[in-house]
């Protein structure tokens, strides 16, 4: 085996963020670009010699390019074994599982998520533990600080391989194995989930769109929905993965999936509708002429969890990220179980999990979860809500009055503001943080602050503290506002405002969301200075 050393120079700015490193595709095409953070990560991550890798991806422009190149680099940094998806492709959650159940020390996971790709857009690379979850902020501030020194990369003088022929060949001294990545993942659903009572809905007449969205989870979503639940052909739709997911933006929100939504509004509408993303790990939800927002989902999904076989037990806690709303803390009070709030990430969920303290999990990003991996789970989503309508027997938009009548309504959306200059959305944040000692007490029109920070989190299980997680401002009756700057953005900033308003059981339940939160978006503006400091008077992006 012929290891080659290529010298570089590090490059500026190879920080992940939530979710790894995103660049656009032309600064991954840079000379060591990608070497050179691969190589990091190879320098600083804990593994036995002759370890397992994974590697894939969600088909976007430049993934095989990279996976090529990171075989190689695999093969000369010691590891055993490589196992790749066919065609370069792994959803997120599959890789997690596909990392678990081989027991690799971990994995590369290339994939922008929701964000768009082809040559003139999006890139990221991820790297997972060997529990399958993203890479905690010790590991990914290690990676960092070696990008800011590394002097060398290594490879393996080898060819290309087949990527899309399933099988094994050898590369150096490392074996590489080219694997389905559909039927691990597949399999692992059939065991959390009744899938005989869904095909038994499914003959009595259930119909359903999925939106695959031109994106990695299209081969998934066919191979159960279609083949092993019976769902009619071409009940997925948009189900083959392109490089440039057919020009759209793979994020499923009313904005990105408006022919989802279109549909499920429309005359003669299916009885469930959904949609996932670039790597598979968000979902929506939508039933016939009732959306279900992804913090509503998680509580939904909580409070009827055990009707599905993987959690007949019931569940150990539920956690959600700090941004998404308090709807799953009802449930978790009503069931007896802890609540956990956490920084958005779900690397911040992994600990929770392995310890045993949480089962299912969320955002308000449309991320929802639980034990059976490390990261967040488009499809798992969407087939725990068939599992839950097929045994119920009941549709999405009555389970959704039920779940309100019993717990009460949170009002919730995230308005957007995307693509600001950077200085200008930290002078706004700079600026909201030097008047949160000074805003309680003070008034917003009909709304008082009762309390105003920035949210800290101390995990239970490692005693790690993460600061400056978001801003809160907290009013009088349960309402809130959260600011907070994205981290999975590639250029630019993207400031994130997140509304809440708590509804009891006996209060206004079917309102409009806006009309709900219109106190809220003026004092959101009145607290921040929103149109002040960006010169913007509308968001971009409402979910």
């Amino acid at each position: 085996m012929t290891i080659t050393t290529y010298q570089t120079t590090p490059y500026a700015g190879q920080k992940p963020g939530t979710s790894g490193l995103r660049k656009k595709v032309r600064v991954f095409a840079q000379p060591n670009y990608a070497e050179n953070f691969i190589q990091s990560t190879f320098d600083v991550v804990e593994r036995a010699p002759g370890s397992i890798l994974v590697i894939g991806g969600d088909g976007r422009y430049h993934n095989r390019t990279v996976i090529q190149q990171a075989i190689r680099m695999a093969a000369a940094n010691g590891y055993g074994q490589v196992l790749v998806g066919q065609g370069g492709i792994l959803s997120t959650p599959a890789a997690s599982n596909v990392i678990r159940r081989y027991k690799a020390s971990g994995g590369l996971i290339l994939s922008a998520s929701h964000n768009p790709g082809g040559p003139d857009e999006d890139f990221g690379i991820k790297y997972n533990i060997a529990n399958g979850g993203p890479a905690p902020e010790g590991v990914t501030e290690a990676i960092y600080a070696r990008t800011q020194t590394i002097d060398r990369w290594l490879a393996v003088d080898a060819a290309d391989i087949d990527l899309d022929t399933c099988g094994s060949v050898t590369v150096g001294d490392c074996q590489v194995s080219v694997i389905d990545p559909v039927a691990d993942y597949a399999d692992l659903m059939e065991t959390l989930f009744d899938f005989a009572a869904i095909r038994a809905a499914v003959a009595d007449g259930l119909t359903m769109a999925f939106d695959a969205m031109h994106a990695v989870t299209g081969p998934y979503a066919v191979e159960i929905l279609e083949k092993r639940l019976g769902f009619a052909a071409g009940t997925v739709r948009n189900g083959v993965p392109l490089e440039d997911f057919g020009g759209h933006h793979p994020d499923p929100n009313m904005v990105h999936a408006k022919a989802l939504f279109d549909t499920m509004f429309g005359a003669d509408a299916p009885d469930f509708g959904a949609a996932s993303d670039g790597d598979g790990d968000r979902n929506l939800i939508v039933g016939k002429g009732r959306f279900i927002t992804p913090s509503d989902s998680l509580a939904m999904l909580a409070a009827n969890a055990h009707v599905a076989p993987g959690y007949a037990r019931g569940l150990a806690g539920i956690a959600r990220s700090m941004p998404t709303s308090a709807a799953a803390d009802r449930v978790a009070a009503a069931l007896g179980i802890p609540a956990f709030e956490t920084p958005t990430g779900w690397k911040f969920f992994g600990n929770l999990l392995d310890a045993g303290k949480a089962t299912i999990c969320g955002e308000e990003s449309a991320g929802t979860g639980s034990d059976h991996v490390r990261e967040k789970d488009g499809l798992w989503a969407v087939l725990l809500w068939l599992n839950i309508l097929a045994v119920r027997k009941i549709s999405v938009d009555e389970l959704a009055r039920e779940h309100w009548a019993t717990y009460g309504r949170n009002y919730y959306a995230r308005h957007d503001y995307e693509g600001l200059p950077t200085d200008q959305a930290d002078a706004l944040m700079a600026g909201l943080k030097a008047r949160l000692d000074s805003l309680p007490g003070q008034s917003f029109g009909a709304l008082t602050v009762a309390e105003a920070d920035s949210f800290s989190y101390l995990d239970p299980v490692d005693g790690s503290t993460s600061a400056n997680q978001g801003l809160r401002v907290l009013f009088e009756g349960g309402s809130r506002i959260v600011f907070r700057l994205s981290g999975t953005g590639t250029e630019g900033a993207t400031l994130r405002v997140y509304l809440e308003r708590y509804e009891p059981a006996d209060g206004y339940l079917d309102r409009e969301t806006s009309e709900m939160l219109a106190d809220l978006i003026a004092a959101a503006d009145a607290v921040a200075g929103i149109a002040a400091h960006t010169g913007r008077t509308a968001p971009d992006v409402i979910t």
